[in-house]
């Protein structure tokens, strides 16, 4: 199964199981070793997967790190995990960072399920780094998270493309963080810099002021109006089909003024993380309009899965009945697509028969 839709379908039961993963065992078992396998490793193979992977560090005998995964026949990827409540801090890593430098191991993961923290030696060789260069958040994630997350996939894994790539991500999503604070609440001295490009008066703490919802006014309508114009690629990294048949669709209409947002292609994932114990997710497609944005059985718009409507202020998913009549929902956020689920897996039904559940072990 594709990683973009284990990790949907992952997120979409994280909160509802939040209670029942208390402990570490649990957390490992439910989030942690699926994410694992996702990425192509076999987490019931020990030349693959290491579980309580022991390395005696100086005086410190028989302590363990949660998991190893071999590459090459060497321990490259360390991984500690705790639980799903607690709440990440590099002191959670005493163990990752010792093991680092004595085993071969040039990558380091801290994760408590939900949050993924990636280390590396950037600052100094056989050195774990005391700040990730990449943060992956299960609850907060798009296509370009998904992206960096799999290029530590089995398949693909290159260890000198990632070490290359690592630096620069590490500032990239330093720098992401910073650009966000001075969106939600531009500083003084961000202010000043741009007032002074349109403003020819004194800069006093009056003017200051005076600028500073303007230029977090115009930073949003900025971002706004940049993501309204293009289509943000959701699927990179993902598999090609998802991207052909996407990239097909824009192309259709790109002269028609039909624009597909970020937003449907999220409730389109969705909608396909719902369906992929029933049927093979490459029969659930995407067919946007000016309207609305159309799920498909088959590519077929004799067989709509459902509708999203996410062209006005309020949205809404749009689902059927067996005579084929639409039922406009109102929703407040995506994730509220998930309350959705028997009408849309009855809608497969009835095109479809009766779909049993899937052994995912199958796909």
């Amino acid at each position: 199964m594709e990683l973009f839709d284990t990790l949907t379908r992952l997120a979409s039961r994280l909160e509802s199981q939040r209670e029942l993963l208390g402990t570490e065992e649990a957390t490992k078992n439910a989030v942690i070793m699926p994410i694992i396998n996702a990425l192509g490793y076999n987490v019931f193979d020990p030349t693959e997967v290491i579980p309580e992977f022991t390395a005696d560090v100086g005086v410190k005998k028989g302590e363990k790190v949660d998991y190893a995964i071999v590459v090459g026949g060497e321990p490259t990827i360390l991984i500690e995990c705790k639980g799903i409540n607690t709440k990440l801090d590099f002191k959670h890593a005493s163990q990752l960072y010792r093991y680092f430098g004595v085993t071969a191991a040039r990558f380091a993961v801290l994760t408590n399920g939900q949050q993924l923290w990636f280390y590396t030696d950037l600052d100094s060789p056989n050195k774990m780094d005391s700040k990730a260069f990449f943060k992956f958040d299960l609850n907060d994630f798009d296509a370009r998270d998904v992206a960096e997350l799999s290029k530590f996939g089995k398949s693909v894994f290159n260890l000198e493309n990632i070490l290359a790539n690592a630096t620069e991500l590490k500032f990239t999503q330093q720098l992401g963080a910073v650009l966000a604070t001075e969106v939600e609440s531009p500083s003084d001295e961000l202010v000043k810099h741009l007032t002074s490009k349109i403003y020819d008066g004194r800069f006093t703490s009056t003017v200051c002021d005076q600028f500073r919802p303007l230029v977090k006014s115009a930073f949003r309508d900025f971002i706004n109006d940049r993501l309204s114009n293009r289509l943000k690629s959701a699927l990179q990294g993902v598999d090609s089909d998802i991207q052909s048949s996407t990239s097909e669709s824009v192309s259709e209409h790109q002269d028609d003024g039909i624009v597909t947002t970020t937003e449907e292609i999220e409730g389109f994932h969705i909608v396909r993380a719902i369906l992929a114990k029933h049927i093979p997710i490459k029969r659930v497609v995407m067919r946007d309009t000016k309207s609305y944005c159309g799920v498909l059985l088959d590519d077929n718009n004799r067989k709509p899965i459902c509708r999203l409507h996410f062209n006005s202020g309020q949205k809404y998913i749009g689902t059927f009945d067996t005579d084929k009549n639409e039922t406009r929902n109102p929703i407040d956020q995506l994730e509220t697509i998930y309350e959705f689920e028997k009408q849309i897996i009855d809608s497969v039904n009835a095109y479809d028969g009766n779909a049993e559940p899937r052994d995912e072990a199958t796909e």
